[in-house]
């Protein structure tokens, strides 16, 4: 399957599973999930390879923030499975990236992945709020 097909596959499966999906400037979905909001993208170059991402979840204010944010980070990613958090300018931003045989592959594990999502937020959150109550 090509790009375009596989992101009209998920179109519909992601509708299907009650969000309202569309597609972005670069052709990448972009759906709200309790009330945050995702992206899908899937590699022109790669269509086995599928990312998650949920952007911009927390600002980074300050350096001494940015600090804390590195090792609220390290704490997530080695405490939820699959999901990477990591800066990107001044905001925190996670991510699920997969191999996956084909679209059926990638719908079978959507929720789940959206869960550990979620899931590394709250872990980096949480790391963040206990850092900030130590500085």
């Amino acid at each position: 399957m090509s790009k375009t097909e596989i992101v009209s596959d998920l179109m519909e499966h992601i509708q299907t599973e009650g969000y309202s999906p569309k597609l972005d400037d670069d052709g990448d979905i972009v759906f709200k999930y309790e009330g945050r909001t995702y992206c899908i993208i899937v590699s022109e170059d790669d269509t086995m390879f599928y990312r998650i991402i949920f952007p911009n979840f927390w600002p980074i204010e300050s350096m001494e923030e940015r600090a804390n944010v590195e090792i609220a980070s390290l704490f997530a990613c080695k405490e939820t499975k699959v999901a990477k958090v990591f800066a990107v300018r001044d905001n925190v931003w996670a991510s699920i990236e997969l191999f996956c045989h084909d679209a059926s592959s990638f719908k079978g594990v959507f929720q789940r992945s959206l869960g550990a999502l979620q899931s590394a937020a709250s872990c980096f959150r949480n790391k963040m709020n206990e850092l900030h109550n130590y500085s």
